[in-house]
């Protein structure tokens, strides 16, 4: 069963390709999909583009569905459309996912970040990821959820390109003092808080589970 990834970000071709044979293309903008193959049966997203291009649509999608393409979305825009269309039949992955299906998450700025379009670098850091740090750092007694929602807060009127872990660090130390900012900066310093990298993996996962369950009906 043939198969494409659109990915780039959240995760690099190669190690992609180290867990999952398949073709990988970049992040999907509108009018990739009906450039696709007819013998393409399985398709991932993952990233895609957002303000500097037309995203990708979502009768683009349906398109695929309708034809009996097996879709699977997680991580940063598959993460959205899969919530949008997954009563079309769209299968989501991946704790992202479950954030915007439930209404936890709204907007695509959540996921949004700019990056080097040769080697699709990320130059900022999406809020999500800021969310999954500071929900950290409640479980760790670092910060009050009161003060987690305080820098949300902030970090959410910035422009998405102007959001980073060192935005943020600079909007603790201004509201919670040099002493727990430095504490955040050793979180971010001793873990990975890339929810949409792991969400990523989560989509390659599903997909080679697809494949082999494919396989196993021949």
């Amino acid at each position: 069963m043939r198969s494409v990834v659109f990915v780039g970000m959240s995760i690099g071709h190669e190690e992609a390709g180290s867990i999952f044979r398949s073709t990988y293309l970049p992040p999907i903008r509108r009018g990739d999909i009906p450039k696709l193959d007819e013998d393409v049966k399985l398709v991932g997203i993952i990233d895609g583009v957002f303000s500097s291009e037309s995203s990708v649509g979502h009768r683009e999608i349906i398109s695929l569905l309708k034809r009996g393409v097996t879709v699977v979305g997680g991580g940063s825009m598959g993460a959205l459309r899969a919530a949008e269309l997954q009563d079309m039949g769209m299968i989501g992955v991946g704790r992202i996912f479950e954030l915007f299906r439930d209404g936890t998450l709204e907007g695509d700025d959540e996921v949004a970040l700019v990056f080097d379009p040769e080697t699709f670098q990320p130059l900022s850091e999406p809020l999500v990821n800021i969310r999954y740090l500071l929900s950290s750092a409640v479980k760790s007694g670092v910060i009050e959820v009161e003060e987690k929602e305080a820098l949300i807060k902030e970090m959410k009127a910035l422009y998405y390109p102007r959001r980073s872990f060192f935005s943020l660090l600079a909007s603790a130390r201004d509201n919670l003092g040099e002493e727990r900012a430095a504490l955040i900066k050793k979180m971010i310093d001793s873990d990975s808080f890339d929810l949409k990298r792991s969400d990523s993996l989560k989509v390659l996962y599903t997909m080679k589970e697809l494949q082999i369950a494919h396989k196993n009906r021949q």
